[in-house]
């Protein structure tokens, strides 16, 4: 009471800070009439004036501050400009069709304007112009020169915000810049040069991943920094869109996957499942008619837990007296104490999905369905202990052991690659519906977001999911992909050094927005009053009674020639809404995933008089409504929402449709007790008592504006725990973003070195110290192991006479190895081509950074995976998660470094020039009986080598006489190029080289 008290008083948060912002609109608005006198040419001298001023400046807070200076008179600028290009009628064709610009700023506009300098989000109603606003913050801070973002949703919007607004830039002398999906590298990078740049999210973001885990040279990035962004419908960009990473991957080595194998045995599960459920089911309803109650819901909770959508189950639910009962059952079971029971009632189906959860669980009977001879099918043999029994095994020689651990660590990965194909194929089948989840198009499954209702050609589920619902639809099944480069939504975003944002829809978000990406929240008043009327919730029992109450509504409406837009969840909803619409033979217009090209002109005409529109969810933002003649005195727009969305930003997104710049309109939502909001989070148990007080009889509604609130109780159920599960992918994410940080800067400083040696000298006065302490800094000191290194990773010739290691501490043996290897270094690249020598050794590091980035990532997802299972032992799998990772990296670091010295010697830029360096070095031909390389915890065994000639080494000091007694451990030369671990075995069995010939290497 005393905050509402208050909030009259001295008015909202909001509402101060746009007060204190208004004289900065009055003084935009004055210096406006005073720029009036200027000529074209006057004008744009202001832009080429501040943008000299500013790029005197070095400093980037300074230059920010004089932005801050200059921001009336600037946005006053580019309002005179939209003023003298509406005074000239000025035409122009932005995505082929032709326009005429009719737009100056409102000062609601202006305040939108200031905010978005300020980083701020603008929430501003649907049709209150924010691409004109977003103009103002853009041509500001595109003056300082390093670069404006505008990230819009798709391509369409890009391409025309971008040749629209363009107009008003090129009229005040700034460039604009688009960047669209196929693009090339050399067209991007002029873009991106540009003052201005219009992109949508997934560009900027896999230009980013490109520029910095896959260009080998400065010529290859395109992008220049991240200085401003603004984020148009930032909602749907860094909420929506923020579960899901950005991913660059590229096919896998080798694909192992049995979905094919596995198919026909999961369709008869999911097919035995169905009849069970069924069966079950018919007794239930025998149960209900005899008066048993109790005995029916345990019935109908256990068709639940195998079969979440079965359609007698749904009918059920329908019923206030058995949906009681069948929650009754399930409230009883969730107890500590009858965890036992729900265990049995479990077993008792093939296998339990989760709706909730998105998962599915096979009981001991569909195990023993799918393989009924092997009881251990599904059981992960234990290696630890299974290697230990082998290891204290004194019958077996140590080459058996090796085998016989190899043998278990590939029946291991079988059974483990079987279940996970198991898995992924149950939830494919029960889980994921064709036209809701994915579509199919020439051939190939394509998913659709859930959000947007629009395509996403190119993405793919990972882990398997995506190649399961391929076999299930019988398409082609695509090799497995490995992770090339990743990165989230908001970890890109976090990179800017202002970030901005614009939507209709912010303010249900604002804590999000402030805790993940420091952004404040303005709401801006419209320009003229809204007149939308918002009529309550109506609520059936069916979706059947539901979709026939909107079918009347659509008719009544279309009599009277009034513009109808219905929004839809799914592409299954639209189709369902579109084929009643045909059997009551009213005309309209589909706008969904499968007909996305023609979204922004389907819904330009959404506003004409009897015209009827279906759209999935929120397809064709960022696309003004306009009303037809005559269609305001109707009413204006009614929108029509057959479902409540789980996010009440999309429900509020929808209704803001209609009633643009002061026009009439009307909505209202129609919900069901079989929507899979009401089903899953509970808003319908309350509802279902009031239906059974008042005994409503089918078709008849309830609508309430209490019933309005219950159902965004539940909404908001939905959004915490999404915002939960972004909120832990980025905890996750940020352990990934440091280490991506550290590697991204590592790369890029050795693409921009002009001297590269002096990196390769970094590592070289590193690895090495660190390796001889490895060897020497032990309680036995490993001289032979040590010298066995240098001579496999460097051509060096040591022998023990000539290394005398044990004549000096740690570090003078680092010291020594250190300057005979950079001695021995800059002879190989005396014979190498001067110009070639430093792109070879930028190549050296950067394939070794690439090569071991990727493989890191491959092992960060399997510990992301497995890291949940350390909550059984009450740890926080954050932070196991975090002290693994750590571990990891420090690991990946070296073995970048180790990379780095194995291939110094191996790389040349001239196989001529090469070989002739190769001649004069030391020679010697090992016995084929000769052991395994030392490693620096074991002692060397006895080596018999036998010389051919010695020569003097490159950095040695000996006398080279070649006498038959000198024998030195040097490598055996390689006959291949070098295999590395996870790739294909070369002896063509089809297994990797560690699980096969490389278990031994």
């Amino acid at each position: 009471m005393v905050t509402w008290i208050l909030k009259k008083i001295l008015g909202s948060k909001n509402q101060r800070e746009l007060k204190r912002l208004m004289p900065i609109v009055r003084r935009i608005n004055e210096f406006d009439e005073q720029f009036k006198s200027l000529s074209d040419e006057d004008l744009r001298a202001k832009t080429a004036a501040w943008k000299a001023g500013l790029a005197e400046i070095p400093d980037l807070e300074a230059q920010w501050r004089k932005l801050d200076e200059i921001l009336p008179e600037a946005f006053a600028v580019v309002k005179n400009a939209a003023r003298r290009l509406k005074d000239r009628q000025s035409s122009f064709t932005v995505c082929d069709q032709p326009m005429t610009w009719d737009m100056v700023h409102f000062d609601v506009q202006l305040l939108g304007g200031v905010v978005l300098h300020r980083g701020r989000i603008a929430e501003m109603a649907t049709g209150e112009g924010k691409t004109l606003v977003a103009t103002l913050p853009l041509y500001l801070n595109a003056l300082a020169g390093r670069g404006a973002h505008l990230v819009t949703v798709n391509d369409y919007l890009a391409r025309r915000d971008a040749e629209w607004m363009g107009q008003l830039y090129d009229f005040i002398g700034l460039t604009v810049g688009c960047i669209q999906h196929d693009q090339e590298p050399d067209v991007r990078r002029e873009q991106y040069a540009m003052d201005i740049t219009y992109g949508t999210n997934s560009e900027f973001g896999f230009d980013y991943l490109r520029d910095n885990g896959m260009a080998t040279t400065r010529e290859q990035q395109v992008q220049r920094g991240y200085h401003y962004a603004i984020v148009d419908e930032v909602d749907s960009i860094l909420i929506d869109e923020a579960r899901t990473p950005l991913i660059i991957s590229g096919p896998a080595t080798i694909s192992t996957h049995q979905y094919d194998k596995w198919k026909p045995l999961i369709e008869q599960l999911v097919r035995k499942q169905n009849m069970l459920c069924n069966r079950i089911a018919s007794e239930a309803i025998e149960k209900f008619e005899q008066g048993d109650v109790e005995a029916g819901g345990l019935l109908m909770f256990k068709v639940k837990l195998g079969q979440p959508r079965n359609k007698q189950l749904l009918r059920m639910m329908e019923d206030p007296e058995k949906r009681r009962a069948i929650d009754k059952a399930e409230l009883s079971f969730y107890q500590d104490t009858r965890k036992e029971e729900l265990f049995a009632l479990k077993e008792q189906l093939f296998f339990t999905i989760d709706e909730k959860s998105n998962e599915s669980d096979l009981s001991e009977q569909g195990r023993v369905f799918l393989n009924p001879d092997d009881p251990n099918a599904f059981v992960l043999p234990d290696l630890i202990n299974e290697f230990t029994e082998i290891d204290l095994d004194p019958a077996l020689p140590d080459e058996e052991k090796d085998k016989k651990k190899a043998e278990r660590q590939q029946h291991c990965d079988a059974q483990a690659e079987r279940i996970h194909n198991i898995s992924q194929l149950l939830r494919a089948y029960c889980l994921f519906e064709k036209d809701v989840q994915y579509v199919i198009e020439e051939n190939k499954v394509v998913i659709v977001d859930e959000f947007t209702g629009r395509k996403m050609p190119g993405r793919r589920w990972s882990d398997g999911l995506h190649q399961a619902v391929e076999a299930k639809e019988g398409v082609q099944i695509d090799r497995e992909t490995q992770t090339l480069a990743t990165i989230t939504i908001q970890n890109y975003f976090r990179l800017y050094q202002r970030l901005a944002g614009m939507t209709g829809t912010a303010e249900t978000e604002a804590a999000e927005f402030h805790d993940i990406y420091k952004l404040d929240v303005n709401m801006i008043p419209t320009n003229r009053p809204v007149a939308r009327t918002d009529y309550n919730d109506r609520i059936y029992k069916t979706r059947r009674e539901k979709y026939n109450a909107v079918i009347n509504e659509i008719r009544d409406s279309h009599n009277k020639q009034q513009p109808v837009l219905v929004g839809t969840v799914s592409v299954e909803a639209s189709e369902l809404l579109s084929r009643m619409l045909k059997r009551e033979k009213i005309p309209h217009n589909v706008l969904n995933a499968k007909f996305h090209m023609q979204e922004a002109e389907i819904v330009q005409r959404a506003g004409q008089p009897g015209t009827v529109t279906i759209s999935t969810n929120m397809a064709g933002r960022g696309t003004d409504i306009k009303l037809g003649s005559g269609v305001p005195e109707r009413g204006g727009l009614m929108v029509i929402g057959t479902e409540r969305h789980e996010a009440r930003r999309i429900d509020r997104q929808l209704r803001g449709r209609c009633a643009r710049q002061g026009d009439p309109g009307s909505s209202r939502f129609y919900v069901s007790f079989e929507d899979d909001l009401m089903r899953n989070f509970g808003a319908a148990d309350r509802m279902t008592k009031i239906m059974e007080r008042f005994g409503l009889e089918e078709g008849q509604e309830l609508e309430h504006r209490w019933l309005n609130k219950s159902v965004e109780t539940a909404q908001k159920r939905v959004e915490q725990r999404n915002y939960l599960i972004r909120k832990r992918t980025l905890d996750f994410d940020d352990v990934m973003n440091m280490q991506r940080e550290v590697v991204y800067t590592y790369r890029n400083e050795t693409i921009d070195s002009e001297e590269p040696r002096k990196l390769i000298y970094e590592v070289i006065d590193e690895a090495v110290p660190a390796k001889v302490k490895e060897y020497l800094d032990v309680d036995e000191p490993n001289y032979t192991g040590l010298i066995h290194w240098v001579n496999t990773t460097f051509p060096l010739g040591l022998t023990k006479e000539k290394a005398q290691f044990d004549t000096r501490t740690v570090e003078e043996n680092a010291q020594f190895l250190i300057e005979k290897i950079k001695d021995a270094y800059e002879r190989k690249s005396s014979h190498e081509e001067p110009t070639a020598v430093k792109s070879l050794e930028r190549y050296i590091i950067l394939n070794a950074i690439d090569r071991l980035w990727q493989e890191h990532l491959y092992a960060m997802d399997a510990l992301r995976e497995g890291v949940y299972l350390r909550g059984y032992a009450q740890k926080d799998p954050l932070i196991e998660y975090k002290t693994e990772a750590y571990d990891m990296f420090v690991e990946l670091m070296a073995n970048i470094k180790n990379e780095v010295l194995n291939n110094l010697f191996r790389s040349t830029s001239i196989c001529r020039r090469s070989k002739n360096f190769l001649a004069t070095l030391p020679q010697f031909l090992m016995r084929e009986h000769a052991p395994t390389a030392p490693t620096a915890n074991a002692p060397a065994r006895g080596r018999q080598l036998q010389p051919v000639g010695a020569m003097a080494a490159v950095g040695g000091d000996g006398d080279g006489d070649g006498a038959g007694e000198v024998t030195i451990d040097l490598p055996v030369r390689r006959s291949m190029p070098k295999v590395g671990r996870n790739e294909p075995c070369p002896c063509g069995s089809g297994k990797k080289y560690k699980n096969c010939c490389g278990r031994v290497a």
